[in-house]
């Protein structure tokens, strides 16, 4: 009997929403107690900071660019490579409940396999894997999807309908009339993304994730070797948790934070000093990310509402921690405990008012690309208590859960074992941390690329829609952690410019060949 992998994700979390980040609004002590008995990483980066390109590398352990989901809306191969499928091999049990994002939600046809399971109410089917062999889909034994509406084919949708109906009308309607992301706002203040939800709680998609995990969990045998990828919807907007919670943060209490710039004119002129689709994005002329609202101007975001959106994604985030100790708890009763490596993490961040703006996209900075990074390492593997200060990528993930099953990674990974200390990061040698970005979206093309090392943070831009491909950023971390002065043109960083972007250049990852098409728009 070997180590378990409770593997547990949210979806667009910032990194400074729990408690051991520093966090002030959310109270999250099971999260903590993790960090506190585990490593806990401060600066985990994605390779990509929207969802289905980063959740793709969480699977593959390849980049974006290699495993080939370039933006939203391009599905992931079904016989792409799956660390779930090297690890039930080698004779774990494995499970993902919850958000998957593995393909396009929006799918009337049922093109997609995971947009089927719950139609055809089986928990996998046969598809073929990397090797050529055949076996359960991505690797999983069992599936069961949620994601942040309970509209559409998942099976939390089916479960809402057929059990609770008279709650699918609380829900924020994510689309509107004309099939758009809606732009319309709500709760007290009129936040975008922002309405109050009459849901119960033990209703709301995150207890049911929770549930539906401890019951798969419960089927096992005592002695099982098992890899359970819990998937949590939430942060990610839009922000309607259950009503009844939202007492727990009152918004009109929520202090502003550091990265949003009171005045008008100072948000302004740090957006000006930034490439171009900065603050085209804020003045609502471009939009890059089909899940910014079109409607929607950054520029219009009130203090207030920044406060209002702050305290539901907090109460958001409470919700979860309480699941986290739920599924915790049936562990211990099963008796797994000392033998349980659990790992927490998100897929990107959120901007929630940097620069006054909301939501993500093509904008490389800490908003969306310093993620909360927890790996709890199983008591009986004698791992001591410890912070990682050293950039590290979701990129290695999958070499981590093969290193925890007494594996080796294999071929197709891109990444390392995540360090457990800084003396093994730079042992290591492999320093930098590489993110991209690729979209087209309404005939509006955007190109970046990202490494950050050596406490620098450095993006390259190629040619697109509003870029000419002499643009970038350089962030000095250490001095200008908010990252508001853009050095890329300052004579005195020039070398050290011109260094990282020949890093950046020479480490790019190989790319897929052909690029796989847009499916749909997420």
């Amino acid at each position: 009997m070997g180590r378990k992998i409770l593997f547990i994700t949210t979806d667009q979390q910032r990194y400074d929403t729990l408690g051991c980040n520093g966090g002030l609004l959310s109270r999250t002590p099971v999260v903590d107690r993790l960090a506190a008995e585990g490593v806990r990483y401060e600066r985990a980066i994605p390779q990509s900071v929207v969802c289905m390109p980063s959740r793709s590398t969480m699977l593959t352990g390849q980049h974006p660019s290699t495993h080939g989901v370039w933006m939203n809306g391009v599905a992931l191969p079904v016989d792409a490579p799956s660390v779930a499928a090297e690890l039930h091999r080698a004779g774990y049990r494995t499970a993902l409940v919850g958000k998957p994002h593995f393909e396009p939600f929006l799918d009337p046809f049922g093109r997609f396999t995971e947009n089927r399971l719950a139609r055809d109410e089986v928990p996998t089917v046969d598809s073929p894997w990397a090797d050529g062999t055949v076996g359960p889909h991505r690797g999983f034994d069992h599936l069961e999807f949620a994601t942040h509406s309970p509209v559409g084919p998942l099976h939390y949708s089916r479960w809402l309908m057929a059990e609770h109906p008279q709650h699918l009308g609380g829900f924020y309607q994510v689309l509107d009339a004309d099939l758009e992301v809606n732009a319309a706002g709500g709760g007290d203040t009129g936040a975008p993304q922002v309405q109050d939800n009459p849901v119960p709680r033990d209703c709301y998609h995150t207890d049911w994730v929770a549930d539906r995990a401890i019951a798969w969990l419960d089927g096992l045998q005592a002695d099982d070797d098992w890899f359970c990828w819990v998937s949590f919807p939430d942060p990610h907007h839009p922000w309607d948790p259950p009503a009844s919670e939202l007492g727990r943060v009152p918004w009109r209490d929520v202090p502003l934070p550091a990265g949003y710039p009171e005045s008008a004119s100072e948000r302004e002129a740090l957006l000006d000093a930034k490439p171009r689709h900065w603050r085209l994005w804020y003045d609502g002329q471009l939009v890059s990310n089909y899940e910014a609202p079109a409607a929607w101007v950054p520029a219009t975001l009130t203090a207030d509402q920044l406060r209002e959106v702050w305290a539901r994604n907090a109460v958001e985030v409470e919700l979860i921690d309480e699941a986290v100790g739920r599924i915790l708890a049936e562990v211990s009763a099963r008796g797994w405990d000392d033998d349980l490596d659990v790992v927490f993490t998100t897929d990107h961040g959120e901007l929630q008012g940097d620069f006054g703006l909301l939501f993500k996209g093509p904008y490389h900075v800490d908003g969306l690309m310093r993620l909360p990074l927890i790996w709890r390492p199983a008591p009986s593997a004698g791992v001591a208590p410890s912070v990682v200060t050293r950039a590290v990528g979701l990129v290695d993930l999958a070499p981590t859960f093969c290193a925890i099953a007494g594996l080796p990674a294999t071929e197709w990974m891109q990444g390392a074992t995540l360090p457990t200390t800084d003396a093994d990061a730079v042992a290591d040698s492999q320093q930098r941390v590489l993110t991209e970005w690729d979209s087209e979206l309404h005939g509006i093309a955007v190109h970046l690329r990202t490494i950050t090392r050596d406490g620098w943070v450095a993006t390259a831009y190629l040619p697109g829609a509003v870029h000419d491909g002499t643009e970038g950023e350089l962030y000095d971390l250490a001095d200008d952690p908010l990252q508001r002065v853009n050095r890329w043109d300052d004579p005195a960083c020039r070398a050290t410019r011109d260094d990282l972007v020949d890093d950046l250049w020479a480490s790019q990852p190989p790319t897929r060949d052909p690029r796989l098409p847009v499916e749909a728009p997420v």
